[in-house]
């Protein structure tokens, strides 16, 4: 019987070209770990919530032809991102609220003005008991204008738990 012989130069060309490959699939492509780790901080910063603003929502609600959309994202350790645009509405201020449905809270995240757009400031972040109030559903965002300085659009923000 004639057996196949691998020349000890030839087996170790291929333990090379093995442990290259390994190692350039990882460093591609991370561990297992790594894009465990990484995953729900991914989830965390491209998720979101699309949030539509009337006047109906506001406490008491307002009739109002304004209205405003956006995306709020809060990521699992508080950091909060995101911008809303307006229209039919000469907005003097927005911000993020603490307070359930129907009912009036202290702001808790002002939000900065750049035309018909309201932004999160960069570095925005719950505290913990913020974070629990957001995923009871007891965040909102509203617009304020000069007719209605108490807000005169509103959404409320769903928690993620």
């Amino acid at each position: 019987m004639n057996a196949l012989r691998i020349q000890p130069a030839t087996t170790l060309a291929i333990a090379v070209a093995v442990a290259i490959g390994v190692a350039g699939c990882q460093g591609m492509y991370g561990t297992g770990g790594e894009r465990a780790a990484a995953a729900p901080a991914r989830a965390a910063a491209t998720g979101g919530q699309s949030v539509s603003l009337t006047g109906s929502n506001e406490v008491p609600p307002v009739t109002t032809s304004a209205s405003g959309n956006g995306t709020i994202r809060v990521a699992g350790d508080g950091s909060v991102s995101g911008s809303i645009k307006v229209t039919g509405v000469n907005a003097t201020a927005a911000h993020i609220h603490q307070g359930a449905a129907g009912a009036n809270g202290p702001v808790i995240v002002p939000l900065t003005k750049d035309g018909d757009t309201f932004n999160v400031p960069a570095g925005a972040k719950l505290t913990p008991d913020q974070m629990a109030a957001y995923k009871a559903g007891n965040l909102y965002v509203n617009v304020h204008s000069a007719a209605h300085p108490g807000g005169e659009i509103r959404a409320q923000l769903r928690g993620g738990g």
